[in-house]
């Protein structure tokens, strides 16, 4: 008898949606003139706070998880949803710039809360390990914002050159491209179960899916074909690889529990990406991503080219305000600055791109001394916390020894990351 085939339930075909038309985080459409409608949590919370009591917290977290499902712009097949973490920097950093240019005082309080304010955020994300587009969104309208008031309040004033201004452009450029380069991959370590997707999805899916699995008959350690798994040849993996701990010419492998599979030396699991990387220094919050073996190179480059190109920027505009000074001079006296608004408004502008600098530069300083000393970020901290590595300029400098080939050695090794190493795939290695 021929097998029946059974006819397929035709799903009903969705209308398309319109450039203002969106599916709610409830599975519902909806509609961006909508966005301020049925929202009970919001009322809730108004009337609390009106009446002078407190807010519960998982009312705030319903009235935040709203207002980022809500806040979208008109696109093409249905409105796109902004990051909420985006928004803060691009309406705040004007208006306390601003507010900064009206008196001396004023400047003061305000660029002294604004560093303030951005650890205080940094340590309440990092605390709670989550991704945020907050810093990189500050530190792309800071780089865009200064340059427009540079164009608008500095370049009329005749002072600045067509070259130096060309030159100046040219920094902008290489900065977003190095960054550019800086977000990409940072050397990612795929699971052989998840070949072919991307990292977002496989850090997710995958361990999900590995966890679910149950094994059929037979020991523990073994699959529906009776060979071990993962899981049983980790610990002799793990035993192999301690062997190798005091020399640094061997590899040391670990297993991840979360991405399911060895990691070579070196590599770490990034609790923030969710995901393991290839000889991991640190997840830098200004790019949204970790700095690995593959971009560490152009975050380093990044830096340079954004530390020299500040530098210029500042000492071309203080030489316009700041007539017959010299730089460090005009930096602290300046007399006359606050009684124009132009020139008080870039005076304002240069001492906030001295803050940045100033914090660029040390981030800068200390990713020279851990590539001359070869040691990670993440290798510092763990020898603090264990008390294990050699500490030098009052912890400034920590030298583990165990990678450390001496300073042309080590600069060599990081100037050939990436460029000669063969990585095998976890199949190889497991």
């Amino acid at each position: 008898m021929k097998p029946v085939k059974k006819k397929k339930t035709e799903e009903p075909e969705l209308e398309p949606l319109c450039c203002c038309e969106y599916i709610d985080r409830n599975g519902e459409k909806n509609h961006v003139a909508a966005c301020l409608c049925d929202c009970q949590d919001l009322d809730e919370g108004c009337d609390r706070w009106l009446t002078c009591k407190s807010v519960r917290p998982e009312t705030c977290e319903r009235i935040t998880d709203t207002i980022s499902d809500r806040l979208r712009i008109p696109w093409l097949r249905g409105a796109k949803k902004v990051n909420i973490s985006i928004v803060p920097p691009l309406v705040l950093l004007p208006v306390f710039l601003h507010v900064a240019s009206w008196h001396f005082l004023l400047g003061v309080v305000v660029l002294t809360s604004l560093p303030v304010l951005a650890l205080w955020y940094y340590y309440l994300t990092h605390r709670r390990k989550e991704q945020t587009l907050f810093f990189l969104s500050l530190g792309l309208f800071s780089l865009g914002y200064m340059y427009y008031v540079f164009l608008r309040e500095v370049v009329p004033k005749g002072h600045v050159g067509p070259a130096q201004l060309a030159l100046l452009t040219c920094g902008l450029l290489l900065i977003l491209l190095a960054l550019y380069r800086a977000k990409k991959d940072p050397g990612y370590l795929s699971n052989p179960a998840c070949n072919g997707k991307s990292p977002s999805n496989s850090q997710i899916e995958c361990p999900i899916r590995k966890g679910q699995e149950k094994t059929k008959g037979g020991f523990p350690g073994t699959d529906s074909s009776g060979s071990l798994n993962n899981r049983t040849l980790k610990d002799d993996i793990k035993g192999s690889s301690r062997v190798g701990l005091d020399s640094p010419a061997k590899v040391k492998e670990d297993w991840c529990a979360k991405c399911q599979l060895v990691r070579p030396a070196r590599a770490w699991h990034c609790r923030i990406c969710g995901i393991c990387v290839r000889r991991m220094d640190h997840h830098c919050v200004w790019i949204n991503s970790c700095v690995g073996e593959s971009n560490h190179q152009a975050f380093i480059l990044a830096l340079l080219v954004f530390l020299l190109t500040s530098v210029y920027g500042i000492s071309l505009t203080l030489n316009t305000i700041c007539r017959d000074r010299s730089l460090f001079t005009a930096l602290f006296y300046c007399p006359g600055v606050y009684t124009n608004y132009s020139s008080a408004l870039s005076f304002t502008c240069v001492w906030y791109s001295v803050i940045i600098t100033a914090g660029m530069a040390y981030i800068f300083l200390i990713q020279l001394i851990n590539i001359s000393y070869n040691v990670t970020e993440r290798e510092v901290q763990q020898a603090l916390r264990q008390k294990t590595g050699r500490r030098l300029l009052c912890g400034l400098i920590v030298d583990t020894g165990q990678y450390n080939r001496g300073f042309l050695r080590n600069w060599y090794q990081f100037s050939t990351l990436g460029a000669h190493t063969v990585h095998a795939p976890a199949e190889d290695i497991v």
